[in-house]
């Protein structure tokens, strides 16, 4: 393992670490789309299926048994624990408009046309769009609040350090996948716009604003 995928995995621990307190702490989920977190959680669920087929190593499993766990609890805690504090008419992106055609290009574009394979795919497209409900819950709110954008920072950090991470074994090891390489590269884009107000507003003490006009409901 080099060590930008390293890097990238504790960014990604770092994003869902600092959500899961920032509900816990503040009691209340307001400006989190669960519609986001519900389809992390399937992402998750869909990807580590071979955790009953096959074992790499400990801290593989243990990052999986970590992250699908994670995803879980935040799931409860915003539909369940603390529902009342739920945002649930900002949240309304069309969440079928994503998985319907994910679910479509896995069948079309895989690696191999098996089960675990279509779902590991369907996994890897899913992830790249998983963001846009709270992309586009933050532009109808108008707003987000500062431990929400570093959240979405470090989830971001994560998926572009794994790109780097991609080139690294593409020079070093002959590795190329891609299908992950081109879902992880739409991902990244869709992060642009956030990476740059952040640098230039929240890095400086700002409250975070993203126009209607940037992330269009489909």
């Amino acid at each position: 393992m080099n060590i930008f995928r390293l890097t990238g995995d504790l960014s990604h621990l770092a994003a869902i670490i600092i959500l899961l307190l920032k509900i816990w702490k503040s009691r209340s989920c307001a400006g989190i789309s669960g519609k986001s977190q519900l389809l992390f959680a399937l992402v998750f669920t869909t990807r580590y299926l071979d955790l009953f087929t096959s074992f790499i190593s400990l801290y593989n499993t243990s990052m999986k048994l970590i992250y699908i766990a994670c995803s879980y609890a935040t799931v409860y805690l915003i539909y369940m624990k603390f529902k009342a504090t739920y945002d649930g008419n900002h949240d309304t992106f069309r969440v079928e408009f994503l998985i319907v055609p994910v679910g479509g290009l896995s069948f079309l574009v895989n690696h191999d046309f098996s089960p675990l394979e279509i779902l590991w795919t369907f996994s890897i497209y899913l992830e790249s769009v998983a963001i846009l409900p709270q992309l586009f819950m933050i532009s109808k709110t108008g707003e987000a609040e500062t431990i929400t954008t570093h959240y979405l920072f470090f989830l971001g950090l994560y998926r572009a350090l794994y790109l780097v991470n991609w080139i690294w074994r593409y020079y070093f090891e002959g590795f190329f996948d891609l299908i992950a390489v081109v879902a992880g590269v739409v991902q990244t884009v869709l992060y642009c716009d956030f990476f740059y107000l952040y640098v230039t507003k929240v890095l400086k003490g700002k409250k975070l604003s993203l126009p209607a006009a940037q992330y269009v409901h489909p």
